[in-house]
Parts: structure tokens; sequence; C-alpha cells
């Protein structure tokens, strides 16, 4: 789950010049308050209620009917073309570190032969990957550390200086900054569509999420606090910062340690989000939305292999975009998708009350609002605040959805979930 959520704060480097050191870290402190903390908790309520392949876009469609279940399904499955095509693109731009003429047809073939490599991990099962996933953090934390002991050992700057950049567009400090918190600390509702691969779900889910949460809060604030505070530079940050600030801080030793950790994280979110995301056509296609094809599971492993290489060709085919043109217009269809699985949180403990809940959202109605109202803004502000290209792409990827609703022909067996 950590492997899918977070894996290390590689990427968040933008926000730093976009919104400015004080904001950043201030987003990197609050918004888990307001966008993953409640997700996880309504995420935990219904996976022990309904622990099903396809997760949330089943609880949508239980609790809002056939279309916005649809939707639901839909959204993510796209959102995942667009994360999975960023997470190979930033492994390559990491990679230039070590090879800086990777550029043009080579940094995409490389971005190509990543995905490639993962897909093959994904299709011999989840045991497989979580092995994979685990083994990947190891090697990613043990520079991070590193990283963050000598730096604020190194104290030398004020990070929280300044607050925001100067002369600054508005909508750059609180609508792309803000994009790219949420983007973050998304995805806490994903590992449901997994569930019925996980044994005991209803117990294994919401520790996991209690344990990854605040360490996600961790693993994005300490490095970030660390690198500002002792090596400087906030106007410098971009992609590929963290190792050039271990360097500062360690010598060559740590910023090549920390580029290595860098690429390695890459690649376990790019194995988990496989994963994750390539379950919802399989789900989808059970429930006769998509071609029934995509049900067919691989007869050595029992994973749905032809919607995990499916999935991953298009990753393949969007992996030349930059990461913040895939960001943009994900991050739209990602709020989507978490606002209607709090949404669905709401509307089940009213309709279904009698469903087994081994774990419920504390706080009574107080709570419900909580975890459904907070996100709910969030996702408002950030789509608000968006620019041009995010705003036209990702009214256009959601529009998809209605379309390719009306569109696409029904299957005759659909199976009615919980």
């Amino acid at each position: 789950m950590f492997s899918y959520t977070t894996g290390g704060p590689f990427g968040l480097e933008d926000m730093v010049t976009t919104s400015g050191p004080g904001m950043t870290l201030i987003y990197l402190f609050l918004l888990p308050f307001f966008w993953c903390i409640p997700v996880s908790l309504v995420s935990a309520e219904l996976t022990t209620a309904m622990p099903v392949e396809g997760g949330f876009y089943r609880w949508t469609r239980a609790a809002f009917g056939d279309f916005w279940g649809f939707l639901a399904g839909w959204w993510n499955w796209s959102a995942s073309f667009l994360l999975g095509g960023a997470y190979a693109v930033l492994f390559t731009d990491y990679l230039v570190y070590y090879v800086p003429g990777l550029t043009g047809w080579k940094h995409y073939l490389v971005s190509v032969a990543l995905i490639a490599v993962i897909t093959w991990v994904n299709v011999r099962g989840i045991q497989m990957v979580g092995k994979v996933a685990t083994a990947l953090e190891i090697l990613i934390f043990l520079p991070i550390i590193t990283m963050v002991v000598l730096g604020l050992a190194h104290w030398h700057f004020d990070p929280f200086a300044p607050l925001i950049p100067p002369h600054q567009p508005t909508f750059k400090i609180f609508g792309v900054g803000l994009a790219l918190g949420l983007w973050l600390y998304s995805g806490y509702e994903q590992l449901s569509t997994v569930a019925e691969e996980v044994d005991n779900p209803q117990r294994a889910h919401p520790r996991a999420l209690a344990l990854v949460v605040p360490l996600s809060i961790a693993a994005y604030f300490l490095p970030t606090l660390a690198g500002l505070a002792s090596a400087g530079h906030w106007e410098n940050w971009h992609t590929g910062f963290f190792s050039d600030a271990a360097r500062m801080i360690g010598g060559h030793w740590l910023g090549t340690w920390m580029t290595l950790a860098a690429m390695t994280c890459n690649v376990a979110l790019l194995n988990s989000t496989v994963l994750t995301t390539t379950r919802m056509p399989f789900a989808m296609a059970e429930d006769g939305y998509l071609s029934a094809t995509l049900t067919r599971r691989h007869s050595r492993y029992g994973t749905p292999w032809l919607a995990i290489v499916l999935s991953t060709v298009i990753y393949a085919l969007l992996a030349w975009r930059s990461l913040g043109q895939l960001i943009s217009i994900y991050i739209w269809l990602r709020s989507a998708t978490t606002v209607l699985t709090v949404l669905s949180g709401w509307k089940l403990r009213h309709t279904r009350p009698e469903m087994p809940r081994a774990f419920v959202v504390p706080g009574g109605v107080i709570g419900l609002l909580y975890v459904v109202g907070a996100p709910l803004i969030m996702a408002v502000v950030a789509l608000l605040g968006g620019d041009r290209f995010a705003t036209i792409g990702g009214t256009i990827a959601m529009l998809i959805g209605p379309i390719a609703y009306l569109v696409l022909p029904r299957g005759l067996d659909r199976s009615q979930d919980a």
C-alpha cells in the first residue's frame, strides 16, 4: 500500500518553485487531513463491508447505480493510463543523472522497457508484486533516512522562507501546487480493487491504512524540510533536485545513492499502479461493461493477464508526454473517483446499514460529514485553480466517460455485487 500511495518523496520538487517552500511544507503537512485521511477512513469502512474485486467501483455502483458505477471505473482506469506513463517518465528523468544524453526517442524507449518488465512482474501475481515492492522500499528508505539525518544536522536556511514565491501567478501557487499535493496524497482507496486477492482484507486493509498514512506524511515532509534547511536554493528545485540536494548535503556518494533511490521509487510506484488499476477493466468486464475477453485469467498465475497487458500498452503510448502534462489531467480524473468513493460511503451508510462493518468511520454524523466534505472541498479548489491545459484536458477526459457508457455495448451477463 505504501508503495502505491507514496513510495518516496520524489516528484514533489516542482511544488517548491511553484508554490514556494513555506507553502509546500504547509501543503505536505496539512493536506492529508483534508484528503487522504478522510478517504482512507471511508475506504477502510467499505472494504470491511464489501471486500470485492473492483473495490470502490463496485461500492459506487451499489450506492448510485450502473451509470455512476461505470463512471467510477472508467475514470479510474483512464487515470491509470496517465499515472503509469508519469512514473515511467519520472524513472527515465532520474536516469538522465547518469546518462545525460538520454533524450528524445531514447528517453521514450527506456520508459517503455520499464513498463514491459513491470507488466511481466504483475502477470506473475500479487505475491510477486508484494515481494518486489517490499524489497524496493527497503532500498528507497536507506538513502532518504541518511539525507534527513545529515540535512537536519546541517541546518543553515529557513525552510519556510519565502512562504510563497514573489511575482508568481495566484493559480500556480494555489492551483497547480495544490494539484501536485493532491496527486501525492491520492490512491488510498485504490488497494480496495484487489481485496479478493488479499488474505483477510477486513483486518488487513484498515491496519495497513493506519500505518501508511502517517508514514506517507513523514516520507514527504521530512526530506523536503531537511533539503530546504540544509541545501537551500529553493528557486532551483525541479524534478530530480532531491539528488542535487543530497549531493550538497553529503557529497557525490549521497547524491548518487539518492538518484538510485528515486529510480527505484518510480519502479515501485509503477509496479503497484499496474497491480491496482488493471483489476478495474477486469471487474467492469465481469459486469458486462467491457469485452468479456478482459476477464481471461492466466492459466498458471490466475491473474487477469489480458487486462494487464492492454492497460500497460496504453501506459507506453502516453510515456512520451511530460510529467506536468500527465499529472494536470490525472488530477481531474482522480478527484472525480475520490469524490464518488466518499459519497458512496455516505450513501451506503444510509441505504445498506445491515452490511457488516468491522470498521466504522468514527465520530457519528460529524465524522461522516468530515470524510465526505473535506475531499469534496479540496477537489473543487484544486480544479478551479488549474491552468488552461489542465482544465481543457481534464474536461475532455471526464466527458469521454459518459460517451463510453452510451456507445459501448452492454453485456447480457452482469453480476450484481454484494
